[in-house]
Formats: structure tokens, sequence, C-alpha cells
């Protein structure tokens, strides 16, 4: 076994052995461990069975694979077992380059749904959003599909054209085509908006940390007059823990970055950052929003904890478990993807369900404000079985954001949320900065004000 991926390998070993006295506890294993065979055994009947008598002849490897997978995806979402194809895949996408649409994906209650696309990929520019359900490939349904058999489908050769069945809330299904490319995540997006230095990471590949600190000079290097920097980490779906610490080290004189903490209370991994801030102290503000997740949630938890930059935008997206992927016979049969541990940000809060919440809540357009204000946000928590946060937090409820961009804001042509951090900058602080007129409540809102009011339905929160 050896370190893999995102922090490493566990090995899970079975032994036998006798002894002349067994006490109560080893008697209970005992009896745990003799369910468990039976269990197995009654497994291998159902599969002998399935094999004799189903009206079709069946590959008993596809029904065992779909078992270990089933049985690791109704522990959480992010469980899940690996075929030796998938987990040639996945290092291929945490090696930065790969073959599809760039779509971020997870499955819930047997759809493929939609956590991000990516920048400058056939799915961003095809207008792909996330909470979009994919329910067919190329007129295949890919309900009931794991998410490693509907990514097959939309894989293929660059250059070949691809049709997507959308469904999205408030409109009809509708198809979108796309032609597969070789994706290429872009590293880093640098540019200068006035005085401010801005930097688009995408993603947390291999090559994330090397990106940003290479824009960043840059950027100071032509710009030596730079007064602070946008970080910007939306629809940002995450990758590799080691590039979430490089690039948190990037802004950081030393301290902690985040912890891990798994089933046992003493197992605590505690990640660092070195001393030495690339800025020099120069202002951040970091922009999130709810496709941000996992890495860039680990992120932007570590320096608003630090009080290295204030975040603006809206609440991101929770998902702060950790998945250790463990190869099997050195990835011949494939690897399992379990999860192991919680992240935390050096405060100690838990990322898991709750996400990380801005410093100033700011809706990107109208309608995501009304949407705010009018419904539960797909989240990590919007999942059945999603791993609870451990101090027993729940994430904010429908409410009416702080800012949204007021009357005649054309947000097809201009970023709000941007434009927001570079007020923040400008004034200092987001206590400093002027604030706008709160969006006034919505019909649904009032209603269910209303609703609790009367004691028929839950409270609304407040911000």
């Amino acid at each position: 076994m050896r370190k893999y991926l995102l922090i490493g390998v566990s090995a899970f070993v079975l032994g036998a052995g006798t002894m002349a006295y067994v006490s109560p506890i080893a008697q209970a294993t005992s009896a745990s461990k003799g369910q468990t065979y039976k269990m197995l055994e009654l497994f291998g009947d159902v599969l002998q069975t399935v094999d004799n008598q189903y009206v079709s002849e069946v590959d008993n490897k596809k029904l065992i694979e779909a078992a270990l997978d089933g049985m690791l995806t109704s522990l959480d979402p992010h469980s899940g077992y690996l075929s030796p194809d998938s987990f040639e895949d996945m290092q291929d996408t945490t090696r930065g380059e790969y073959g599809g649409l760039g779509i971020e994906v997870t499955s819930e209650d047997g759809v493929v749904k939609v956590i991000s696309p990516m920048d400058g990929t056939p799915a961003s520019r095809a207008g792909i959003q996330a909470g979009d359900y994919i329910t067919a490939v190329n007129g295949q349904s890919v309900l009931g599909l794991t998410v490693n058999e509907a990514v097959k489908q939309m894989r293929g050769a660059a250059g070949e054209v691809v049709t997507l069945t959308i469904a999205r809330e408030k409109t009809d299904p509708f198809d979108v085509k796309l032609t597969r490319e070789v994706i290429k995540p872009k590293a880093a997006i640098a540019r200068m908006e006035g005085d401010y230095g801005y930097v688009r990471l995408p993603g947390f590949n291999e090559k994330a940390t090397d990106a940003l600190t290479a824009s960043i000079n840059d950027l100071k290097a032509k710009n030596p007059h730079m007064k602070g920097l946008i970080f910007d980490l939306r629809n940002n779906p995450g990758g590799l823990l080691d590039q979430a610490v490089g690039v948190s080290d990037v802004f950081l004189d030393g301290g902690e970055v985040v912890s891990q903490r798994g089933r046992d209370p003493r197992d605590i991994q505690r990640y660092n950052a070195k001393p030495g801030d690339l800025l020099n102290g120069l202002p951040v503000v970091v922009l999130i929003n709810q496709g941000s997740a996992s890495a860039a949630e680990i992120v932007a938890g570590a320096l608003q904890d630090r009080h290295r930059a204030e975040l603006v935008g809206i609440t991101s997206f929770g998902k702060g478990s950790v998945q250790t992927v463990i190869p099997l016979r050195g990835g011949a049969d494939g690897a399992l993807k379990l999860t192991t541990a919680r992240y935390f940000t050096p405060s100690g809060r838990s990322i898991q369900k709750t996400g990380i919440e801005p410093d100033l809540e700011v809706a990107q357009t109208r309608d995501q404000a009304q949407d705010i204000a009018n419904r539960v946000w797909f989240s990590e928590a919007s999942f059945k079985n999603a791993l609870n946060a451990d101090e027993g937090k729940s994430r904010q409820g429908v409410h009416t954001p702080a800012e949204a961009p007021p009357p005649g804001f054309d947000d097809k042509k201009d970023d709000f949320q941007l434009q927001r951090a570079i007020a923040v900058l400008k004034a200092g602080s987001v206590e400093a900065v002027p604030k706008l007129p709160k969006p006034q409540a919505k019909i649904a809102e009032v209603t269910a004000k209303a609703a609790a009011a009367a004691g028929k339905g839950p409270p609304v929160e407040k911000k």
C-alpha cells in the first residue's frame, strides 16, 4: 500500500486466532463476525440464483462491482467503488488533462446531478448550471446508473457530439448538444481590475499552487503598486488536499490551514502553512458561491478564520469530508474511495453540510436572490445520506440575502459580486464598505413567515 491522492491509504486487515478464554467483548465480536459471514453467504446465494434464473445471461463481474459500489454509496454520497477503468480515469483527472465535457457531477437518488461546470469547457459554454439534473445521454436514460457509469457515457473521443437531456427547476426538460474536448482545466486566470489584482482558480489539480504563485508574481512584477487582490473560487469544485494547503500557504505566514479528524477522537492530523506571505500583507477578498466545494472551502475557511481575507458571495457547497483512495491489488482490481475523516477550519468549524458563510452575502443576480429567499439551495445538505457536521450545526435555511443587484443592473455584462469585492477592498473592510439596501422580501418568503407565525411551518432565518 502507498499514499495516494487526497490523504493516503488505509489498510483493513482481518485476522484469526485462538485463545483459551474468550471475554464477553470477544464473544460479542465473534457473534458480530458470525452474522457478517452469514450475510456474505446470503450474498453468494443471491448471486448464484440470479446467475441461474435471471431472464437473460448476466455478467457476474458487473453484478459484483455494482454490489460493491452500492455498499459504499449507501454510506455517504462520496464513497464508492472504482473499477480499474474508473480508477485510471480518476488519475487522469487529478493530473489535470482528460477527455470529456467539463462537468463535476455526483449522484442523488439515482440521478446524476451537476455540482459545477468547469471554466472554458463545453459544459460551461453551453450554459450547464450547478443543480441541473442529467437524465439522458444521447437519448439513453442514465437514471439509476452510478456516477461512474454515467460519466463513461459522457466521455469519449474528442470531436464527437454528445446530447445531454437536462432537467432544471422551473423549466421543461431540454436537450443540449456539446462537442467533446480534451479537457485541460486552466490552472489560473489573472488580470488587473483597476488597482487590484484578480486571480481565478478553477480547480485544485496538481498544478494549482504553482499556477497561483506564478500568476501573483506576474501581477506584482507588472503592477508594482497593486493595492490588493481578489481571489475567485466561485464554481471551484475542489480537488487535491495538498494543493488546498499549498494555495492557502501562498497567503498565510505560517500557522494552521486545516485539520482532519477521523472516527477516533485522537485521530487528528493538522496541516500548517510555512512562514512567508507572497502578498506581504496586501488585502485579499475571496469570492465564493454554491459551487465552491471541498478544497475551495478549505482555503476560504482558512483565510477567513485566520483573518487574512474577507469573503464575498453566497454560502459554499458544504463538502467537508475526506475521501481516501485505497487501490486494490495496486489498482489491478480498481480502488475504494472511502470517507475517512471530516475537515475542520483553524477555529474548529466543520465544513461538512454547513458550508462556509461569506462575510458579505451578495447574490450574483436578482433571480438568484429570489431563489435563495424561496427555496433550499442545492448543496451537500441536499443529499439524504450526507455525513453530518461534527458539531451538529445545520445549514442556513431560506432567507433574503443581504445584497443583490439593483434594478437596471445588467448581470449578463457585469459581475455584481466582483464589483462588491472591489468595493470592499477600496473601503478597507466589509464593515467599512457602504451597504446596499437589502432586497425586498419575495412573496414566497412572506408566506413562509406568516405560516411560521401561525405555527404551521418552520421559522425563516433572518440575516
